[in-house]
């Protein structure tokens, strides 16, 4: 069994307090949990309404499988929400 993390940066350049940057991660979180059925959350700078830091994380049989999965959830941020540009990722298979 393997466990895939990835570590998303976005910018919210469009947020102009918590409540909108709330908002606007909740709504992606929502999509990737259906999109992937993956486990979200934001893990980092809950305080800071401009960058949001998201935690991802799925389990597969296969590593290869996990690595994929996850790649595929970069692909999905970048290309469905443009509005939250995505400034760093890191992925882990452990």
């Amino acid at each position: 069994m393997f466990i895939g993390a990835c570590e998303l940066t976005l910018h919210l350049p469009l947020a102009q307090s918590l409540k909108d940057k709330r908002q606007a991660i909740k709504s992606l979180m929502a999509r990737l949990r259906n999109e992937f059925n993956i486990a979200v959350a934001e893990v980092d700078q809950q305080q800071a309404w401009q960058v949001a830091v998201l935690g991802v994380a799925c389990v597969s049989p296969s590593q290869k499988y996990a690595h994929e999965q996850l790649e595929a959830v970069v692909r999905f941020v970048q290309t469905h929400r443009p509005d939250l540009p995505l400034t760093h990722y890191d992925i882990e298979i452990l």
